[in-house]
Formats: structure tokens, C-alpha cells, sequence
């Protein structure tokens, strides 16, 4: 005669717990959602703006989709002032910083990271610590070093500025630890130079490293509006966002215009983390894990 298994009381008790388990993920993705929304919705409102007559900006409730779309703002921007030469210079700072900065920030940390000299922990120890120094610390003092170099109202006060990043040689050194030393060794006894390991060997499998690093920098300078406006005085040789300040007066703020170049200057940035988003997830992921 066949037994019959009753059901146990487990399931009983497991189904309220996928219920709880399932209310915490519904509310975990309309936190998620919120977040999103918040973020996204000012972007959303400035390029409705960019199109956008003056008194209908801040008109509410909010049209979202203008009746009639000012392409004017448009125009103005790239036709009534020289924002291409706005726009030219600062994609020559910009790349020539990350540019720059993958370089010297990759040396300094394959020195830290794979070359063993004396107080070589401590160095880098003092090096990192300098990040927490404040900008505005180091303002005055960067003027006159610049002023004295004979480069204020150049480019290359900007970009030998931010050649160098303790933050970047931090990023890169954590990476550095993970590869395996027997891949340097093994280059050593093949005859490779400690330069041609780190070439050859060690930067090619630094892309996630270097991703990262580039979307950071890039957006850094791009975005950089206080080092231009202390170092840059000729209009001719204004950023994007000095460029923008001719919107802006003492007594009025034409505010579809500034949108509208606000727009413009974004696209780059943009485009920047979309080529190089799944290297920069795996980086900021593998850096976690090491951290």
C-alpha cells in the first residue's frame, strides 16, 4: 500500500517570504525609477528649452513639446557668435588632457605598482594624499608658477595643468596589482625593458583602466569652467562654457539661446560614454572587487 506525502509546512512559510521578497523589489525599482527620473527630467526641460521663445521657459505649467519650435536659438549660437572656435578649443584641451593624463598616470602607477625601489609605499602613499587638498589651496599658488612659465592666456596652462591626476595613478596602480607578476617576469627573461614590459605587455590589458580614466578626465575638462576663467583672458581663445557667459549679462539671461548651446556642448560628453560605457562598467565593477 502506497503512502501518501502530505505537504510539508514550508510552503506555507516560504510563500509569504517570496511575497515580502517580492513587494522589497517592487519598491526597489520604483526608488530606481525616481532616481532615474530625476536625473533625466532637467535634461528633458533644457532641451525643450533650447527651442523654446523667452517668456515660454519658465511658463507653467510646463509645455513640454512647444507649440512652435525657435530653431533661432539655434542659430544664434552657431552663427552669432564664434562657438565653433569655442567648441575647437575645447576639444583641443580636452583630448590633449586625457590624452596627457593616460600617459603619465599609466607610468607613474606601473613604477608603483611593478618597479620595487626604496620607500616606494610611502611615496605613493604621499602622492595619493593630495587629493585631499583643496583646490582653492592650490589656485593661488598654480597662477603664479604659470605666470612665471610665461603661459597665462594659453591653452597650455589648462592642459599641462591637468596632465597629471593623483586619482588616475590611483586607478591605474589598482589595476596594475591585479595582473599577475610571472607575466613581467616571464617578459624580463625574454629581454624586455621595463618600459617595453609596460608597453607591450601590461597596457593592453588596461582597457577598462584606460575607459574609465578617459570618460573622467574628459568630462573634468570639458566641463571645467573656473581654469579657463583664471587662466584665459582673449576671447578668441574662450571654452564652451565661457563661451556661454555671452547670454549672460548683468541685468538679463537669454535663456533659450544658453539652453540651446548648453544642448550643443553636451553632445560630445555623450557620445564619449557611449562608445566607452562597457569598458567603464567593467572597470569601475573590477576595481570594486579589488578595492
Amino acid at each position: 500500500m502506497s503512502t501518501i506525502v502530505e505537504p510539508t509546512a514550508s510552503y506555507s512559510v516560504s510563500k509569504p517570504f517570496r511575497l515580502s521578497v517580492l513587494i522589497r523589489q517592487i519598491l526597489l525599482y520604483a526608488v530606481v525609477i525616481l532616481v532615474s527620473l530625476s536625473m533625466v527630467v532637467p535634461f528633458i526641460w533644457m532641451l525643450s528649452a533650447s527651442v523654446k521663445s523667452e517668456s515660454e521657459v519658465f511658463s507653467f505649467p510646463i509645455q513640454w513639446i512647444p507649440s512652435t519650435f525657435y530653431w533661432s536659438n539655434y542659430e544664434k549660437v552657431w552663427f552669432k557668435l564664434p562657438f565653433f572656435s569655442y567648441y575647437l578649443n575645447t576639444i583641443k584641451i580636452a583630448v590633449s588632457t586625457t590624452i596627457l593624463q593616460i600617459i603619465t598616470c599609466s607610468l607613474a602607477a606601473y613604477a608603483f605598482s611593478k618597479v620595487r625601489f626604496p620607500e616606494r609605499d610611502k611615496l605613493f602613499f604621499l602622492y595619493v594624499a593630495t587629493m585631499m587638498i583643496p583646490f582653492q589651496v592650490m589656485m593661488i599658488p598654480q597662477f603664479m608658477l604659470m605666470k612665471q612659465l610665461g603661459l597665462l592666456n594659453s591653452h597650455w596652462a589648462l592642459i599641462l595643468l591637468g596632465a597629471f591626476s593623483p586619482f588616475g595613478v590611483f586607478l591605474f596602480r589598482q589595476f596594475f596589482i591585479s595582473i599577475p607578476e610571472e607575466l613581467s617576469e616571464a617578459a624580463r627573461i625574454d629581454g624586455l625593458s621595463e618600459f617595453g614590459i609596460y608597453l607591450r605587455v601590461i597596457m593592453p590589458l588596461m582597457r577598462p583602466a584606460i575607459a574609465s580614466l578617459t570618460i573622467f578626465t574628459f568630462m573634468h575638462s570639458w566641463n571645467d569652467f573656473l581654469g579657463p576663467l583664471i587662466y584665459i583672458n582673449s576671447d578668441h581663445l574662450f571654452t564652451l562654457q565661457l563661451g556661454m557667459q555671452h547670454f549672460q549679462s548683468e541685468h538679463a539671461t537669454e535663456y533659450g539661446p544658453l539652453m540651446a548651446a548648453a544642448v550643443s556642448a553636451i553632445v560630445p560628453t555623450i557620445l564619449i560614454y557611449f562608445f566607452a560605457q562597457d569598458h567603464f562598467v567593467e572597470g569601475i565593477a573590477a576595481g570594486a572587487i579589488k578595492g
